[in-house]
């Protein structure tokens, strides 16, 4: 027996496609940037990450939804503020599959997918031509799109209408939106912090304190809007910027603070989002790409080494540049340091001085893949560097 109810539900795009399907999850409408992402695992953090916000989702593995919703993941963010995957709520928009697992097969699952949908009112649609789908998007590139369901179900004009009323992603300025209201701090694993950091969160992941911690460090997660002021009374040795959604080219305030922080020579690293915050600091720009990157199985290669590793990505923006391109920057020479080896997009850029780097992609990805988990200890590494 299938848990989807059952009622007819349609995927509306700007361009006037429809997809027919039903419902999954909460009943209802919602409107976002349709994507697709890539992933074979991991459903749950990827509904949970933050960088997800206003975007409905859409899956290419075929099933979703086997291992149901695993609550035990969670870990205390701080006071009432629990961690359930990557954060502490769903973020998606909306949630787009083809064939939701009718049981739910993991001893540690506390309930189904779908039920848990429902719950946070999450809207979705099931049971569409997923392949036909992300082959449009391909194509025609990620574009602005609405999922409706129950009494929403309208007919085709009036829900292209409203499609077409929202506003686009470019343009969009997010980080706020996501962003933890008032500072909390994570503590290292298993005793004493060897270093502290500051970490701004533009829409952090539950795992990226983790992995500091595991390295000794304590972590001071700020919100996006805090100061140089505020970095600088925690006496910490180094500062981390974070994933989150939206458009680069709008957070200027952030922009702002990664320079004075730069200014003061205070070792930083940053990843996704705050890859495209480094690089603005240093003078590249922006641009909003057709489909992004999204998924688990990405090859990126790093330029000084020619080491290539498989990432987890999520960005629909990135920063304009060449392989190994440097140039010259307020702050001392700088370079293009990773780019992706299926069509060059630039993953990484750095200061030469080792200073400061970042990844557009994941190294403290949630389900995996793991192999540029070592970006952490090349940062705990600066840190030892910079104490001495």
């Amino acid at each position: 027996m299938s848990i989807v109810q059952g009622g007819p539900a349609a995927l509306v795009l700007e361009d006037g496609r429809i997809f027919r399907g039903v419902e999954f999850g909460a009943v209802g409408r919602t409107l976002g940037e349709a994507v697709f992402s890539t992933g074979m695992t991991g459903y749950q953090e990827t509904l949970t990450d933050p960088s997800y916000h206003r975007q409905i989702v859409v899956a290419t593995a075929p099933q979703i939804g086997n291992t149901g919703w695993n609550g035990e993941d969670g870990e205390a963010l701080s006071a009432g503020r629990q961690a359930s995957g990557e954060s502490n709520k769903i973020w998606v928009a909306g949630y787009v599959v083809r064939d939701p697992s009718r049981t739910t097969s993991s001893w540690r699952a506390t309930g189904s997918l779908q039920d848990e949908l429902v719950a946070q009112g999450v809207v979705g649609i099931a049971g569409i031509d997923t392949r036909a789908l992300v082959r449009h998007l391909r194509t025609r590139g990620s574009m602005r799109a609405g999922v409706f369901s129950g009494s929403a179900l309208v007919d085709d004009a009036s829900m292209l209408a409203d499609v077409k009323g929202q506003p686009s992603m470019l343009g969009a300025d997010l980080a706020r939106e996501v962003s933890t209201d008032a500072g909390y701090v994570i503590e290292p694993v298993g005793g004493e912090a060897r270093f502290s950091v500051a970490a701004i969160d533009l829409g952090i992941k539950t795992n990226t304190p983790r992995m500091f911690a595991q390295r000794g460090i304590r972590v001071h997660v700020l919100p996006s809007t805090a100061s140089l002021e505020q970095i600088l009374d925690l006496n910490v040795h180094g500062v981390f910027l974070s994933n989150g959604p939206g458009d680069p080219a709008t957070a200027d305030g952030a922009v702002h603070l990664t320079k004075e922080v730069l200014g003061q020579g205070l070792p930083l690293f940053g990843i996704c989002f705050g890859n495209q915050i480094l690089g603005r600091a240093l003078g590249l720009g922006t641009y909003k790409m057709k489909f992004g990157h999204r998924g688990i199985n990405i090859p990126v290669v790093e330029h000084e080494t020619g080491r290539i590793a498989i990432t987890a990505q999520n960005h629909g923006f990135a920063l304009e540049g060449e392989a190994g391109q440097e140039f010259d920057t307020p702050f001392g020479r700088a370079q293009v340091s990773h780019t992706c080896a299926n069509d060059g997009a630039v993953e990484g850029v750095r200061l030469l001085d080792g200073s400061a780097f970042s990844v557009q992609y994941h190294p403290e990805a949630a389900a995996g893949p793991h192999d540029a988990a070592y970006l952490f200890d090349r940062f705990t590494s600066l840190l030892e560097g910079a104490t001495k």
